[in-house]
């Protein structure tokens, strides 16, 4: 019998996924953005201390592989010809830090891990002072203790103005960024001292990591990173765009071990799989896409416009805005950051960003500690049955309160409570919170570059209730517009990689992406009780405030 004739679809676009908990493969037609298939394997985090937050880069490659192979597998069976991939982007966790040797291949330690915490975006920072206070927007659940006291000792050491390291990289000094990290390595772990010695270590956040074992390794890999994921080790300038020659010294980091930095969209090498023989399929395939999961979603959500932000719903919220040619830096403790950079010879684009720390993590803590529901997609039906918090709010101040209030002495309050009440108003003003302190982050950052947004767009897990992202454009009183092809990290990565000049079978041009369709969400109540509702909550923030007033034994925030 004649084999079936395989679907002809056009060029195709391979994404790996690479997060905290979890590694995916996507493949996508570069005409349509259309998600073809993909496959996913779930990642262990080690945490051989208290605090201590680990991975195994081996487990972590070995995943990806195992993606490429399964997603390959997936490809023949729905009759796609695998050739058919003519590039492949990476998306990666951001700041985690691997340390490998370049003559056996063999990391010298576990990657260490950005802290994990409910929602986190950055834990400890050392401000001018010299105190330690969480910084943009983290619930201190697993601080990564074992840089707290490198960030101490280097905090006493800034040279000149306190503003030394941000005014270079529009990073606080935090344990959450990459080079305190290399930097315990390096006085910690004698298998890392002794490759520096020896010129045999490589450093690389995940990303440099993948490529590099993906484009042969041992075998003349290639040692790079882009400049998103460069712009969040704190060693790098975002104003040159070139690794800090006075960071460096400063953090006691060998520049030879630090990858070459190149653009978010340009060929930095080729696939060579030849032990898997359906992914071998790809053996030759450029990779030519590596963007931040945050920029790669900034870009799969296609806010390439000056004022164009996206907001990401998980366990918390991470918010960019695109602030284009230009660096912003906050006055409301947000972040300023490299967006990307879609080609060798293309502009950089900045963004500053911003999160809320408890977002899916109330959700969470409404299932596990109250019981009011069994399973988070109950949230919407309780909120439905009543339609309104019936004046009641929710403050989810479960360590602090973040930007833009920075008071560790706040703690979670429900207030407004009447004999009426019940769990339904209680699950309606849980999703209001999170809209409402998103309202916060986008003001902070109207503040900060003086863009009002005329709308947001939003992705990830939350944005599937329909109650939430109206509750956001009613409380936003701006229009909420959520793509209908969720997956925009990994777009994101694929958009990067089939652009790349030597692929070119991506346009990014606007008249070329309107294949990607979108659900809008317009307020539905007018602008003065939008105003109400935002002030009142105001109110109940401020009745959070001043609870914690000695060290408290249970947070870790004085």
């Amino acid at each position: 019998m004649a084999a079936a004739k395989k679907a002809v679809l056009g060029p195709l676009v391979g994404a790996v996924d690479q997060g905290t908990s979890s590694t995916r493969f996507l493949v996508f037609n570069s005409k349509t953005a259309e998600l073809l298939s993909h496959h996913q394997v779930e990642i262990k985090q080690e945490f051989p201390r208290e605090g201590w937050v680990e991975q195994d880069p081996k487990e972590i490659l070995q995943s990806v592989y195992e993606c490429i192979e399964k997603t390959c597998e997936k490809l023949e069976q729905l009759n796609i010809d695998i050739s058919n991939i003519k590039a492949i982007g990476v998306s990666n966790q951001r700041e985690t830090t691997v340390v490998w040797d370049k003559l056996t291949g063999e990391p010298l330690y576990n990657a260490v891990a950005a802290p994990v915490s409910p929602g986190s975006s950055v834990p400890v920072a050392v401000v001018p002072s010299g105190s330690s206070v969480p910084a943009a927007g983290t619930s201190s659940v697993w601080l990564d203790l074992r840089t707290q006291s490198t960030v101490e000792n280097l905090s006493k050491r800034i040279p000149g103005n306190n503003n030394f390291v941000k005014s270079k990289t529009g990073l606080p000094l935090s344990t959450y960024f990459s080079a305190v990290k290399l930097r315990w390595l390096l006085d910690n772990v004698r298998k890392v001292q002794m490759a520096v010695e020896e010129n045999r270590a490589l450093f690389g956040t995940i990303d440099s990591w993948l490529i590099w074992s993906l484009t042969g390794g041992v075998n003349g890999g290639v040692h790079c990173t882009d400049v998103t994921n460069a712009s969040r080790t704190m060693l790098f300038n975002i104003h040159s765009l070139e690794w800090d020659k006075e960071l460096c010294e400063f953090f006691g980091i060998p520049m030879e071990i630090l990858p070459n930095v190149r653009s978010s969209s340009e060929i930095y090498g080729l696939m060579k799989i030849s032990h898997s023989l359906k992914a071998g399929a790809l053996e030759g395939v450029p990779i030519s896409g590596c963007l931040g999961d945050q920029s790669a979603a900034l870009v799969g959500q296609m806010c390439f416009q000056d004022g164009q932000a996206k907001n990401t719903y998980g366990t918390g919220c991470f918010l960019l805005c695109n602030t284009g040619h230009k660096c912003v830096f906050s006055e409301h403790g947000l972040l300023t950051t490299v967006a990307y950079k879609l080609g060798r010879d293309k502009p950089v684009y900045y963004a500053l960003e911003g999160s809320v720390a408890i977002a899916g993590a109330v959700i969470r803590w409404l299932r596990d500690n109250l019981g009011i529901i069994k399973s988070s997609e109950e949230i919407e039906k309780l909120a439905k049955e009543v339609g309104t918090s019936y004046g009641c709010y929710f403050v989810p101040a479960f360590s602090g309160l973040y930007a833009p209030y920075w008071e560790p002495s706040a703690r979670g309050i429900i207030c407004g409570l009447t004999q009426f009440t019940n769990k339904c108003h209680i699950a309606f003003a849980a999703l209001e919170a999170v809209c409402f302190q998103t309202r916060e982050i986008l003001d902070a950052m109207n503040r900060d570059c003086g863009i009002p947004l005329s709308h947001l767009q939003v992705d990830g897990g939350m944005t599937s209730n329909k109650i939430l992202m109206q509750l956001q454009a009613d409380i936003l009183y701006i229009p909420v517009v959520k793509p209908s092809m969720p997956e925009t990290t990994a777009l994101g990565a694929a958009m990067a990689a089939g652009a790349a000049e030597g692929v070119g079978v991506w346009s990014l041009e606007p008249e070329d992406l309107s294949a990607v369709t979108m659900e809008r969400f317009e307020p539905q109540i007018n602008a003065e009780e939008s105003e109400i509702r935002y002030s009142t909550w105001k109110k109940a923030v401020m009745k959070s405030i001043g609870w914690v007033t000695t060290q408290s034994p249970e947070s870790g925030i004085p």
